[in-house]
């Protein structure tokens, strides 16, 4: 078994949202996702995905984005991104997989998943204190974001013996400056091992933080930044 991460798959089965006006970097980028992930995953391994998984704008509108992802190979842990506006409720996102016969697929909000030696958690993120235009309205969801990641690592069972934490995000848990935010704080406390995130496109690659921080490694994996390569994750 191995384990994968690539966020910000940004599907548009149903919705007419072309991806390469974004660069040429993304033309005809569901069949590279398709064909590099049939190449590296196996149907005994796990794909990471935080957020930005469909362009639906109802929870209706996004099967067959989900089709798409239940038919390719291993299991998959989907978490939120800003542009899922399809999200719902853990009640109607786990009727809407049932009532599709999605058995592949579930979903990480305040929870987390025991993977033999990996324990997965994570949350959304959001907007940092430092970045440009962080308001009164962004700190409130700043700070609930943070007590959502410290709520799935919280959800870790304390009887376990592991230690290959892992953390997946969407939003970058540092702001623009490239400085370490509450996120990596609650981390550190939690001592996760590793953190994955996404959202970071194009020209935000520049303000990307990779490597080892502060005791944790960091790593992007937005579907582009990793040419649509699924990223294996080791300890």
């Amino acid at each position: 078994m191995s384990i994968f991460a690539i966020s910000d798959l940004h599907l548009s089965h149903s919705i007419n949202k072309p991806m390469d006006i974004f660069g040429e970097r993304w033309s005809h980028y569901m069949e590279k996702i398709k064909s590099n992930w049939e190449q590296s995953v196996t149907d005994k391994d796990y794909v990471f995905i935080p957020g930005d998984i469909s362009w639906a704008t109802y929870l209706e509108q996004s099967i067959s984005d989900f089709s798409f992802i239940e038919q390719l190979p291993g299991r998959k842990i989907i978490s939120k991104g800003n542009h899922d506006y399809w999200w719902s409720t853990m009640n109607k996102l786990e009727e809407f997989l049932e009532s599709n016969n999605f058995k592949t697929i579930d979903f990480m909000h305040n929870n987390s998943f025991n993977i033999e030696e990996f324990i997965i958690c994570g949350t959304r993120g959001w907007k940092c204190p430092g970045d440009d235009g962080f308001g009164q309205e962004d700190k409130k969801i700043y700070e609930r974001e943070l007590k959502r990641l410290e709520l799935s690592l919280k959800s870790i069972k304390k009887s376990s013996e592991k230690e290959n934490i892992i953390v997946m995000m969407h939003y970058p848990p540092f702001n623009s400056s490239k400085e370490s935010t509450g996120f990596v704080e609650i981390m550190g406390e939690y001592s996760v091992k590793k953190c994955f995130y996404g959202h970071l496109h194009g020209s935000g690659f520049s303000i990307a933080v990779e490597g080892e921080i502060e005791g944790i490694d960091f790593k992007l994996v937005s579907s582009d930044y990793l040419n649509f390569n699924p990223f294996k994750i080791t300890m």
